[in-house]
């Protein structure tokens, strides 16, 4: 297996508490079809997906699979022709306006390219402080609460000025990561947020995920088509396919004894 990233830390499966009623998220029966002319792509095509307390899932498939399809449906950027998408015990399918923003400081999410989900006219800590004030943080407090985040991962106050064209792809990304935790979410998720990246600069960005989800005791949800970083981050994994998840299970059990034949196939890519 690809042994060219390694983490200091490793799930701790003896304590997660997966598929209870105590769970950050649950998926159900969820679709999305496109339409165009006379031609329909069922991207997602009724799935089912779990994230417990304070658990790291991971999602894997091939470009295409509806991964990140299912991941905008999560965080309700786009809406399900069906199913239902249960948020910290409530039921965010539907919700529009002020209760939908009210859900989201229970869910953040990072992006694939970091300097696309900043307003390039904003510097890193305006747009810190914009999320800090969305949680209610008291404008008193936001700028030295910024600084303080920018610090915990791994940037000094000057980058608060500095704007995303300014920095490096791996620097934005943890600026991005920075504005993320600003709200205490309970959910994580990552979107092929490390993928865009060089190969060190994504060690870098794996480990500060690590170190940030036990602090903050956040439970996350890792999209990735890279089933090395997955084996060595999550608790539990989904693997995805045209739409559909095709196995899921441990982590572990997954990779040495995997019951589908496309599973076998992306483990076979990284041996």
């Amino acid at each position: 297996m690809r042994n060219d990233i390694k983490f200091s830390w490793q799930p701790d499966r003896s304590s997660r508490r997966c598929g209870t009623t105590s769970g950050v998220l649950a998926v159900k029966l969820a679709s999305k079809c496109y339409r165009a002319a006379s031609k329909s792509i069922e991207a997602v095509r009724s799935v089912n997906l779990t994230v417990g307390s304070k658990e790291t899932v991971g999602l894997v498939g091939e470009s295409g699979c509806g991964k990140s399809t299912l991941a905008r449906l999560i965080a309700r950027l786009e809406n399900l022709d069906s199913g239902q998408i249960i948020l910290c015990g409530e039921d965010i399918t539907h919700k529009t306006g002020p209760s939908l923003r009210r859900a989201y400081t229970d869910l953040k999410m990072i992006f694939q390219d970091p300097r696309s989900s900043f307003d390039p006219r904003l510097t890193l800590g305006a747009s810190i402080l914009e999320t800090l004030k969305a949680a209610g943080v008291p404008k008193s407090e936001r700028r030295a609460q910024a600084i303080k985040l920018l610090g915990e991962v791994g940037l000094s106050e000057t980058f608060f000025a500095a704007k995303p064209s300014d920095v490096s792809g791996g620097e934005c990304q943890r600026a991005a990561i920075a504005r993320a935790i600003a709200a205490k979410p309970k959910l994580l998720i990552c979107d092929e947020a490390t993928s865009a990246l060089d190969v060190s600069v994504q060690a870098q960005i794996m480990e500060l995920l690590c170190h940030l989800r036990r602090e903050h005791d956040m439970s996350v949800l890792f999209i990735s088509h890279d089933l090395a970083l997955v084996s060595g981050f999550c608790d539990r994994t989904y693997v995805m396919k045209d739409g559909k998840m095709v196995e899921s299970g441990d982590t572990g059990q997954i990779l040495n004894h995997p019951r589908h034949e496309y599973t076998r196939t992306l483990i076979k890519s990284i041996l």
